[in-house]
């Protein structure tokens, strides 16, 4: 008696629910960006001449805003991932690249209305005179922590696909 047949992926079907879901996960960047500007120190400094900015002691709040931001992505990935398997009736690769995408985009958006909502936090003072302290708004340093939601979304739906035991992913016909 010969095996039964393995289901394929269906592709067309799922595309409008893993663009939709792209684009609902591309909102979350809002929140992301606000939760961060929140939650990330400035960086405290005295207006050196110039107009520029020197730090009053060795700062780690470079450090802290990037890793806020990568745990905050990673949160915001795990949690898009795991929501997703729960759409059984849509489960499978082509939601998974719709939600991949729209982490990226989300992690994006997060870091661009991050970095604005700060700024708007931690104006610079209107009239700065040259050795007065001011607080720095904090940046994330590197375009790389845009990376880390989508992964982490992926590696959950992929976790949670290894563990299913049913050749559909137990989509629902």
């Amino acid at each position: 008696m010969p095996p039964p047949p393995v289901p394929r992926p269906v592709v067309r079907a799922d595309l409008l629910p893993a663009l939709s879901a792209a684009s609902l996960i591309a909102l979350l960047g809002v929140p992301l960006g606000w939760i961060w500007s929140r939650l990330a120190p400035p960086e405290h400094g005295v207006l050196a001449p110039g107009g520029t900015t020197s730090s009053l002691v060795e700062s780690y709040h470079e450090f802290d805003a990037l890793a806020l931001f990568l745990l905050l992505s990673a949160g915001f990935g795990v949690l898009v991932g795991a929501v997703l398997w729960l759409v059984r009736s849509r489960r499978g690769p082509v939601l998974l690249v719709g939600a991949a995408i729209g982490s990226l985009l989300a992690a994006w958006l997060g870091m661009q209305l991050g970095g604005s909502f700060a700024a708007a936090l931690h104006p610079p003072p209107a009239d700065p005179a040259v050795g007065q302290p001011v607080a720095r708004a904090p940046e994330i340093g590197t375009g790389w922590a845009v990376l880390v939601q989508p992964l982490t979304c992926a590696l959950t739906y992929g976790l949670a696909a290894s563990w299913n035991g049913f050749d559909d992913l137990g989509r629902r016909s």
